[in-house]
């Protein structure tokens, strides 16, 4: 991990230490602090592919091939039967849908018919930052990207500097993730979205 702020890195990386011990840490391995599941139901949109080894949700980037290519979520109880719009070829099996169900931090269980995106109504997302400007710069912002992509890995789904913030989604937070940007990098300079939202 780059460290252009060393005290700040040190405490990001004991905190979600999901690539890098502590010297404190216990030789035994680094302590996960991974987010904690989430208590209720939760929605996310995304593509589903089923390649013939099971059907996944896929929250991130998607080869637009024939079929698709995608690393996902594994979704138990997922039914092709109950749903509209899907396509299939070459063996595999696919379609956009918002899936509702319960997410345990590996898989998600659905619990209700999936509804195609073509035909989906979400709730608009709340602007944490009520529309006022952060103060970041651009170079700040690149040093942060590189530096949450070097720690978070594989749970970032996409990440972009915009209006003086850097933005991250994750495929689910409870604000584990974002108060440990906030120590890192300091307060309104990272704003943590999950792509899964908790229904209720």
């Amino acid at each position: 991990m780059r460290t252009a702020r060393a005290g700040s890195s040190a405490l990001l990386m004991c905190a979600i230490a999901l690539t890098a011990g502590c010297a404190s840490t216990p030789a035994a391995g680094p302590t996960s602090l991974d987010p904690a599941p989430p208590s209720s139901e939760v929605v996310a949109q995304g593509t589903v592919l089923d390649d013939g080894a099971g059907a996944e949700l896929c929250l991130g980037a998607v080869a637009e091939s024939a079929p698709p290519q995608c690393s996902g979520i594994p979704l138990e109880g997922w039914d092709w039967a109950s749903v509209t719009d899907a396509t299939t070829m070459s063996g595999a099996t696919w379609g956009a849908y918002a899936v509702q169900g319960r997410y345990d931090g590996s898989s998600l269980t659905v619990t209700a018919s999936a509804v195609p995106l073509a035909l989906y109504d979400p709730m608009p997302l709340p602007d944490p930052t009520g529309g006022v400007p952060g103060a970041a710069d651009d170079a700040t912002l690149r040093d942060v990207e590189q530096r949450v992509h070097d720690t978070l890995g594989d749970s970032v789904l996409a990440s972009g500097a915009y209006d003086g913030r850097l933005w991250v989604t994750v495929v689910w937070d409870d604000g584990t993730l974002q108060d440990a940007a906030d120590a890192e990098f300091g307060a309104d300079v990272v704003v943590i979205q999950s792509a899964m939202r908790e229904i209720g």
